[in-house]
């Protein structure tokens, strides 16, 4: 069922907000996920929700692969097979730069801090290059999820469709938790997007912006237990206000 976005809310107002923090709060990264099916309706519901995003003079910038079934499973093995061949990836770059290429602090430190507690959990220990490389390979399975989602636009847009984008993520992502689904945001496919446009065969025109699991988390996994720390807002806001400035 289509829903008249200029309609009162579905809840009692006292509960409206509560509701849209706890999905925003809700949301993390979920990397194991059961095999249940996520209805196509549900999909699309999800997608006709986040369609009304904000986005710069109406450009709608996105456009959506969703892959499951065998589509999936050929995609995740042909990424896989030069993921484990160091001759074929060590040479491939990004169809972008998502990430710094010198990451300086607090950002390599944040960095760093999610990659160790997620390794911490998993009972890898440094240097177990071996087991990292095939942590870091599950991104290309979709950690499981039975949908995942490949999200490109056209190559002729700039840096402001890229915001227009994020929010439209982020919809993404709030209307699976109003249906009891997880995802997992991934730039992990953004150094195979030439076999990802081969195999879904995605015109040349279109950039890949990332891919994204989606599912139901599988709560007995441990590695589901990771919850990254937040700055508080006092950290990065700062109120200006009759010539003076205050932190919050």
């Amino acid at each position: 069922m289509k829903m008249n976005r200029l309609s009162k809310p579905p809840i009692p107002p006292e509960l409206l907000g509560q509701t849209v923090d706890w999905a925003i709060a809700s949301r993390r990264s979920i990397r194991a996920f059961l095999p249940t099916p996520v209805p196509r309706e549900d999909i699309e519901a999800i997608l006709d929700i986040a369609r009304f995003c904000a986005t710069g003079v109406n450009m709608q910038p996105w456009r959506v692969h969703v892959v499951t079934g065998e589509a999936k499973a050929r995609l995740s093995c042909a990424i896989k097979e030069i993921d484990n061949d160091p001759s074929l990836s060590n040479d491939l770059e990004d169809a972008y730069d998502y990430y710094p290429r010198e990451w300086t602090s607090p950002y390599v430190d944040r960095r760093r801090q999610v990659g160790w507690e997620l390794y911490g959990l998993l009972g890898i220990a440094k240097g177990d290059k071996q087991r990292m490389h095939a942590q870091h390979g599950r991104n290309y399975q979709f950690f499981d999820a039975p949908v995942g989602l490949i999200f490109t636009m056209d190559r002729v847009l700039k840096e402001g469709s890229l915001l227009d984008y994020g929010m439209f993520l982020q919809a993404v992502m709030m209307a699976a938790r109003g249906r009891n689904l997880h995802t997992c945001p991934q730039a992990a496919f953004l150094k195979y997007h030439q076999v990802i446009s081969q195999v879904l065969a995605i015109p040349s025109d279109q950039m890949l912006v990332c891919g994204m699991s989606l599912g139901y988390a599988n709560e007995t996994s441990i590695e589901n237990t990771l919850v990254t720390d937040r700055e508080p807002v006092s950290a990065f806001c700062t109120f200006h206000h009759n010539n003076k400035e205050t932190t919050s």
